[in-house]
């Protein structure tokens, strides 16, 4: 075909299907120099050979710019180019290092960690690797000969030709500033097995454990910070590829993979991880996502700032937005005093007692709900959370955590049903007037008299019966009462995990033959014993109670701000990333929404029908 033929060319576009294949987008940051913005060829060539659709991302600091073009892409690549001002890692300038780029450092620091925010993948590349480490947390040498070896090289001959390990700093013996033709291989690195990038270039070549790479530069990360490990060394130990220690899709090298035919592998991860991202973003937009339990409230005595993006909480307005989260239910927890405690001793707040310290949460909620009106709302009903979802709002609903919120007083529920409570975790971590709580000691040997009149006027009313913290009496007392179907609002599976807070396997069954539903808690404490917790126990303690109660009866209670969180899964922010977990291990759409939310709020719906058994 003559390329200057530009009908022919339309004919040909148009002779294929009449939409393009939908095909991930990458930003790729570009480079400033002379007044303009510049970009190798080779990024946004290696994007499209990769499967994606490349989009260069001019330096610009405007949040407006920023925020809009995170909303439009599926992956991030940070370009290489010039010296990051070290002043952004509290520092003074060496005098070896080179020329800055203050047009680019604040955009592109500023886009990193908006990125990172949002779960989306990002590949940094030499300048990128060390945009990442400055921006999250690590450090980055001005000058790599300033920084001692911190380990010996088994050389046969040093650069003076001396046997053994040179160098007064690292980089000393590897020439990593070449002048070679930059798609040509200088020097090796080393990579971690157990890594992603092992992995890639284990699945493409065969050549996972050592790479042959390119080389320019005269910095590098010094230290990759808690959020990264180290994954990749040159022989001198110069840190030569980094990747996230926290189960996201974040990936930094120092050297130019744009450059090599060897370096595609890198850009086909990225595309994969990006189209990975998209699925996950459009199953949002379809899917309701209900956290059933976060205990927030707990931290309103701090003066915490729901309407930004707090430090000291895992779930406000801004994490819910990049987490994807629609809705969660948001708990007003008492605490169980001890023997001879006052329950105002146990609290920041000067109430007289229990049901005055839940209603001052409960107003303190909806006070956070009319200072945002245009972005959340309260919720009662199923209804309420899918009609708030299609108006682009968040919601929350109202839940208790220990029945000690009534005072010792029936009458109270009526109270609470009115304020919109959905749910009454029966107990905490000690008895309480109506039942034994798993870390209690048999006060009553199940639930008490008066426990049961709570139940039966919980039916009533339509207040869900939430047996999480419940001791095995008392979940199996509270289901032969119970007219309605129960639910454990933030538990997990004693199988996996042997802690009288967990569900056995008995316990799931009936909970399951009964029709109620065991929401998988994302607290260390409850997911394993040894060892710290992660994603992939949460994924495990769900695939469990799958086995064990079937689709319909599981979902998901973070207990966020109540000591839950773990890596992958650290706060609402993260939620995405238990539905790409979901997807990668092919659950149906009609599944994870019911994971997400449906399954308990089919609970709720049945308990809050009147006249209903």
């Amino acid at each position: 075909m003559n390329k200057f033929d530009l009908e022919a060319q339309l004919t040909d576009i148009y002779s294929q299907f009449p939409e393009a294949e939908r095909r991930p987008v990458i930003g790729i940051t570009g480079n400033y120099e002379e007044l303009t913005c510049r970009l190798g060829q080779g990024y946004y060539q290696s994007v499209v050979r990769a499967g994606g659709v490349p989009l260069i991302i001019p330096p610009c600091a405007d949040r407006h710019v920023l925020i809009n073009t995170l909303n439009h892409i599926d992956a991030l690549i940070l370009s290489g180019g010039s010296d990051i001002n070290p002043l952004y890692c509290g520092e003074e300038p060496s005098p070896l290092l080179r020329g800055i780029n203050s047009v680019r450092d604040l955009p592109e620091l500023l886009i990193t960690r908006l990125a990172y925010n949002r779960q989306l993948p990002i590949l940094g590349i030499c300048r990128g690797i060390q945009t990442l480490a400055v921006a999250l947390g690590g450090k980055v040498e001005q000058d790599i000969s300033l920084t001692p070896d911190p380990k010996p090289h088994p050389l046969t001959l040093s650069p003076r030709g001396e046997g053994g390990a040179f160098g007064e700093g690292r980089g000393d013996w590897v020439k990593h500033s070449q002048n070679a033709d930059r798609s040509e291989p200088t020097h090796s690195v080393t990579v971690e097995e157990n890594s992603t990038l092992y992995k890639i270039y284990k699945e493409a070549s065969d050549s996972g454990s050592t790479l042959y790479v390119n080389s320019f530069h005269h910095q590098a990360v010094s230290d990759p910070g808690s959020k990264f490990r180290t994954v990749a060394t040159a022989p001198d130990g110069v840190i030569e590829a980094i990747e996230s220690a926290e189960y996201k899709s974040i990936l930094g090298v120092q050297w130019h993979p744009e450059c090599m035919k060897e370096g595609l592998p890198l850009f086909q991860w990225l595309v994969g991880e990006a189209r990975a991202y998209r699925e996950t973003q459009e199953m949002h937009n379809r899917v309701l996502t209900l956290d059933t339990h976060c205990d927030t409230p707990m931290f309103f005595p701090q003066g915490i700032h729901f309407d930004q993006r707090d430090p000291r909480i895992l779930v406000d307005l801004h994490k819910m937005t990049e987490g994807r989260q629609d809705a969660t239910v948001m708990v007003a927890y008492l605490p169980q005093p001890k023997l001879g405690e006052t329950f105002s001793s146990k609290v920041a707040f000067d109430v007289k007692g229990p049901t005055e310290y839940a209603d001052l949460i409960f107003d303190k909620i909806e006070e956070i709900v009319h200072q945002n009106y245009k972005y959340i709302s309260l919720a009662r009903t199923p209804g309420d959370l899918y009609d708030n979802k299609r108006h682009g709002l968040k919601s929350i609903m109202l839940g208790i955590e220990n029945g000690l919120a009534l005072g010792g007083q029936l009458q109270q529920l009526q109270h609470f049903a009115e304020r919109g409570v959905v749910y009454i975790t029966l107990c905490h971590n000690g008895d309480n007037d109506l039942c034994d709580s798993a870390r209690g000691c048999r006060t009553h040997n199940g639930v008490s008299r008066f426990g049961e009149q709570v139940i039966r006027e919980m039916n009533r009313l339509g207040i869900m019966v939430d047996m999480s913290h419940a001791s095995e009496k008392s979940f199996f007392d509270a289901l032969d009462i119970s007219q309605k179907p129960i639910v454990c609002s933030h538990s997990s599976c004693r199988a996996l995990c042997d802690h009288p807070r967990n569900l056995t396997d008995e316990q799931m069954r009936a909970l399951a033959a009964k029709g109620g539903v065991m929401q998988v808690t994302v607290y260390e404490g409850f997911l394993r014993k040894d060892g710290p917790a992660t994603i992939a126990d949460v994924m495990a303690h769900l695939e469990h109670a799958v086995r064990v109660m079937g689709i319909d009866h599981v979902g998901i209670g973070t207990d966020f701000d109540g000591d839950g969180g773990v890596p992958g899964l650290a706060n609402s922010s993260e939620l995405q990333n238990f539905t790409r977990q979901l997807l990668a291990r092919k659950y149906s759409e009609r599944d994870i929404q019911k994971i997400w939310g449906a399954n308990f709020l089919r609970v709720m719906a049945q308990v809050q029908r009147k006249g209903e058994g």
